[in-house]
């Protein structure tokens, strides 16, 4: 187990790299700051990535399946089924409708192979205050690879919340948009179910019109890697983001959380908090997860009040947690801002409670993790799902025993 120090110039390299090179390419937007990032709807825009860079430096690239090179062979076809009532219109669009790209740019090569090889979007709007939606979003099968584009808006003054379930085998590579109108409050839970042989790679694009609020919770059981990519823009005033996650990795299992909440407006605010346990095996590949938080606050962005806050929870050995918290400010006149990040073993002193207690060893233990996890699955709003997930920590809990 290690725990990677912080630094607010991570990915200044990588951008001035680029910038140097001129590979800005068509639909391109090179960076300024030191944490933004580049951004293209050009796959040939970005350098094919060899995992020294600093956007990949965690990410372990032979187990992409050519997603990340131009070699994934792109012979399966990914699913999107969605089940939705009164106040819901679904769509399948072509590449060439104007909203597409509304929710934001592709920041790296995975991301951009996506968007460039794709052929028809799910586009889902939410009106009013409709009953949840539930989107299942199924992989291409054993030993195939696709893409997949889908969009989640709502028009203003929407209340509504959604929930996407990522499963299936195969690898996938997609992109999700969730453009939230003025005046709107969007609740999404995704959860990464995925089998056991899956690699999902996913950039999310969040566009937050006035006074625009996203309640966003990411929750990471299954498959074999599973890198996921938010990305927050403010496109006026007042916009708030509450990014919430969990991820529990088994041995072998790579799960990583790479997030950018880009701050470009005034009066808005950002609370991020993200939880990870892993649980490794003597002779297999470690465990791993890897949490990078980006917050930028721009120049423009006066008054801005974020906080992010990443704790990782060491189960066993053969386990590794990276986490990168990074906070940038180009101006001085912001309400307030945070960040950190903790990684360790079991709490001595709350066994210790609980055993004094009359509590058996391995029973406590439960209940620490149930704990560490309880103040995430709490914001799961849909009591039947939160219920499943809670049978999915425990289901985790029983594979060593803990």
């Amino acid at each position: 187990m290690s725990s990677s120090p912080t630094s607010a110039q991570a990915g200044a390299a990588q951008n001035v790299a680029v910038a140097a090179e001129g590979k800005y390419g068509q639909g391109g937007t090179p960076p300024s700051g030191a944490m933004e990032r580049f951004l293209s709807y050009d796959v040939e825009a970005f350098e094919v990535p060899g995992g020294r860079e600093e956007n990949w430096r965690f990410t372990p690239m032979k187990r992409l399946r050519g997603l990340h090179d131009g070699t994934a062979p792109l012979d399966g076809t990914a699913t999107i089924e969605v089940v939705a009532g009164d106040g819901v219109t679904v769509e399948t669009v072509g590449r060439d409708d104007a909203r597409i790209g509304k929710g934001g740019v592709p920041s790296d090569r995975v991301a951009a192979q996506a968007w460039s090889a794709f052929r028809e979007a799910t586009v889902v709007t939410l009106d009013g205050t409709p009953e949840p939606v539930a989107i299942t979003l199924t992989g291409p099968g054993t030993g195939a690879t696709a893409v997949a584009h889908l969009q989640i808006r709502t028009t203003p003054h929407t209340e509504a919340t959604v929930v996407v379930e990522g499963r299936g085998s195969g690898a996938l590579a997609d992109n999700i948009e969730f453009v939230v109108a003025d005046g709107s409050k969007l609740v999404v839970i995704v959860t990464e179910e995925w089998a056991d042989d899956a690699v999902h790679v996913s950039g999310q694009h969040i566009a937050l019109g006035r006074d625009a609020t996203i309640v966003a919770t990411s929750i990471a059981f299954g498959g074999d890697l599973v890198r996921v990519s938010p990305t927050v823009n403010y496109t006026a005033p007042g916009g708030s983001a509450e990014l919430f996650g969990l991820g529990f990795a088994d041995a072998g299992q790579h799960l990583e959380q790479r997030l950018l909440v880009d701050h470009s407006a005034p009066h808005c605010s950002s609370n991020v908090l993200y939880k990870n346990a892993l649980q490794g095996k003597e002779g297999v590949t470690d465990a791993h997860t890897v949490w990078i938080g980006d917050v930028l606050i721009r120049a423009a962005a006066e008054q801005t009040e974020t906080f992010e806050f990443n704790r990782n929870l060491v189960l066993t050995a053969h386990a590794r947690a990276d986490s990168v918290p990074n906070l940038e400010i180009e101006t001085g006149e912001i309400a307030g801002a945070g960040h950190a990040s903790a990684t360790g073993r079991f709490d001595d002193e709350q066994l210790f409670y609980l055993q004094s207690r009359g509590i058996p060893e391995d029973v406590a233990r439960r209940l620490v993790v149930r704990g560490f996890f309880g103040e995430i699955l709490s914001r799961v709003p849909i009591a039947e799902l939160r219920e499943r997930l809670e049978a999915a920590v425990e289901a985790e809990l029983a594979v060593t025993g803990v």
